[in-house]
């Protein structure tokens, strides 16, 4: 096969082509597009070895024999026949030796026949005038001088001459220029049953839509490669426009609203390391636009109808959960917090620590055990429980579950907002029971914001989500206009869709300044400063209480092994979390490379796009996977801290 790597040609200070790829397989008939000036002839030449590249490689099979159309005749005195014939120059080379070889070398004559059968000598005049009569010529022309034909008639046997070549690689440049509509039916009966590969470059679309089975279109000094014909590549190609301009719509919308938020904090010395996330988001987005088009997922939540502001206040707010007999559990108190019109809020913690009571207490599900809680007009909630999936009827289907919330509207308008989520056609009549968790979330997702919510609290909404699922949830929350609140162990979906933070921690909420690397910062401090109070607190106790010395190091030694004991395993697991997620991180960071270049979604190249997205998309679910552990680890290591 034919294969480009890295291929790039410059003329002067123009680039023709700039690290192309592409693979041409034996016997395949690729037409070649692009504008004029594009490089399509220039390719013709590079593959003839007419021309040096710049950069990158060019592999052609050895052995391959090219044929081409001379475009400059000066044989005008040969007749018509024996100039096509002479396109066969082994056949010529061969009868060249015949002749000059004595007719008393009986070896070497017997092996020139024997090759000149091999390369059908005998048939060759037959072959060329059957070529000649094809392209249009009449038999008592098949002896004229080429000089005799004008320069049309010329081109034409110069095309007969390079048909009559055998060839493994056949390159046409224009090869219908100047034939009549007969002659170009023949020759696309012609092409049609040859063995070798061509390449043709031509304008006529009919032709190479009748001709191509492959189209390599020039685009930005790359070559992208489309299957089909010509009115194929235009379907493909019009298709990729339109899935590009969608992405980079979506990708302009949530770029806008990162740089906003950079604009607006760059300033703020407290919020310099949250802007700098926001940035790394946005160079992210670059490279995850192709695979968001790629997916066909595209979650879309609908507008707010009204946006108070602020949109719901906890003062002095003490929650919990009642106990049935004895004084109620109190989870988190002195809580005062606001949240305000647009508002994107993290909310952080350790398991345990409080952040599902506090979601609930601000959805209005658990009641304050103190204090109050102030909704304003016109606020309408969309709550994603961690169990949301469970309230799911199994025997149901997404447009039962939709038109139980909606019964007086139109079948087709249901249809249309469950395609919204990736429901369409014969699925929005399928059962629940079966369906993935992904699937069960996003329908849960569609019931939640179905009533147009200006304040989504999502409590680990992305945990039955795949790679692609999460990154169309992220992109829909950024474009979302009303207010977020977002519990989740998921570090990207953080990073590109919340302005700030809060913790949760010792039964109190508190406004976190810094990102998520500061949290992780934030958790090692914590527990360092758990282990020196628990240092200090056993200095203490020595200096103020009389013990028994010996007893006294008998059970700090207890402690400290015990200690020990418990943390030595969870600090190994954390060791190899970060092993593994260093290596996951570098990986995803090749693979980001790979997705970002244009060439991975030619047609040549889907059996490795495939494998690069399935692997980005596990290891990015791996990577999801590990930090929640590494969380969870932390967590382990904080309790056994202080215990």
């Amino acid at each position: 096969m034919i294969r480009a790597s890295g291929l790039t040609v410059r003329r002067g200070t123009k680039v023709l082509l700039e690290e192309a790829e592409f693979t041409i397989n034996p016997g395949e008939r690729v037409g070649v597009v692009g504008k004029n000036g594009a490089g399509k002839s220039t390719l013709f030449a590079l593959l003839e070895g007419q021309l040096d590249m710049d950069a990158g490689t060019l592999q052609i099979p050895p052995g391959w024999r090219i044929a081409s159309v001379k475009q400059e005749i000066t044989e005008v005195d040969r007749p018509a026949r024996e100039f096509v014939i002479d396109g066969d120059h082994h056949l010529r080379s061969l009868q060249a030796r015949r002749l000059k070889t004595p007719d008393s070398d009986g070896q070497a004559i017997a092996e020139l026949e024997a090759a000149l059968v091999e390369a059908d000598a005998w048939s060759a005049p037959s072959r060329a005038e059957q070529l000649l009569a094809g392209l249009g010529f009449a038999p008592e022309q098949w002896m004229q001088p080429v000089g005799s034909f004008s320069g049309g008639w010329q081109m034409r046997l110069a095309l007969a001459r390079a048909l009559m070549a055998p060839s493994d690689l056949l390159l046409l440049d224009e090869p219908t220029n100047h034939l009549d509509l007969d002659a170009m039916i023949w020759l696309e009966r012609w092409l049609g049953t040859y063995p070798g590969t061509v390449l043709i470059i031509s304008h006529d679309t009919e032709f190479l839509d009748t001709v191509a089975r492959v189209i390599l279109h020039f685009d930005h000094a790359k070559l992208v490669r489309y299957r089909g014909g010509y009115e194929d590549f235009l379907t493909q190609r019009a298709e990729r426009l339109r899935q590009s301009t969608l992405a980079w719509e979506r990708q302009t919308r949530e770029a806008a609203r990162l740089q906003g938020f950079i604009d607006r904090f760059k300033a703020k010395a407290t919020k310099a390391k949250q802007a700098q996330s926001r940035v790394k988001a946005l160079a992210r987005m670059q490279v995850l636009a192709p695979l968001q088009a790629e997916s066909g997922i595209n979650i879309h939540l609908p507008e707010p109808v009204s946006m108070p502001d602020p949109l719901l206040v906890l003062e002095d707010v003490t929650t919990g959960y009642g106990q049935s007999q004895g004084s109620p559990k109190v989870v988190l108190q002195d809580v005062t917090l606001m949240v305000r019109a647009g508002s994107r809020i993290g909310v952080l913690g350790v398991n345990g620590a409080g952040k599902s009571t506090l979601i609930k207490t601000l959805a209005g599900l658990v009641a304050p055990l103190d204090g109050e809680r102030r909704a304003s007009k016109g606020l309408e909630i969309g709550y994603f429980a961690q169990h949301q999936l469970d309230m799911l009827d199994a025997d149901g289907t997404p447009l039962q579950h939709l038109a139980r919330l909606a019964p007086e509207a139109r079948e087709q308008d249901l249809r249309n907002y469950l395609g919204r989520f990736g429901f369409s056609g014969d699925t929005v009549n399928s059962r629940i029971a079966p369906m993935s968790g992904g699937e069960k979330a996003r329908l849960a997702l569609s019931l939640i914001v179905w009533q147009k919510p200006n304040l989504l609290l999502l409590d680990e909404p992305s945990n039955h989500l795949d790679v692609d699922t999460r990154e169309a949830l992220a992109t829909a929350l950024a474009e979302f206009s009303g207010s977020v609140l977002l519990v989740s162990h998921d570090r990207h979906l953080l990073r590109t869709t919340v302005d700030s933070f809060w913790i949760v921690a010792d039964g109190r909420v508190q406004e976190f300044d810094g990102d998520l690397d500061d949290y992780r910062d934030w958790l090692n401090e914590r527990n360092a400063n758990a282990r020196a109070t628990a240092r200090q607190q056993s200095a203490s106790q020595r200096v103020d209480e009389p013990v028994d010395r010996k007893a006294q190091r008998r059970q700090e030694a207890e402690q400290r092994q015990r200690l020990s004991t418990l943390r030595k395993p969870l600090e190994q697991r954390l060791a190899k979390i970060e092993s593994a997620l260093q290596k996951t991180s570098q990986r995803l960071k090749d693979l980001d490379e790979l997705i970002a270049d244009p060439d991975l979604y030619s047609d040549e190249r889907r059996d490795e796009r495939i494998r690069v997205l399935a692997e980005h998309g596990d290891l990015s679910k791996k990577s999801s996977e590990l930090e929640e552990e590494w969380l969870l680890v932390q967590e382990e290591l904080e309790e056994v801290q202080r215990s």
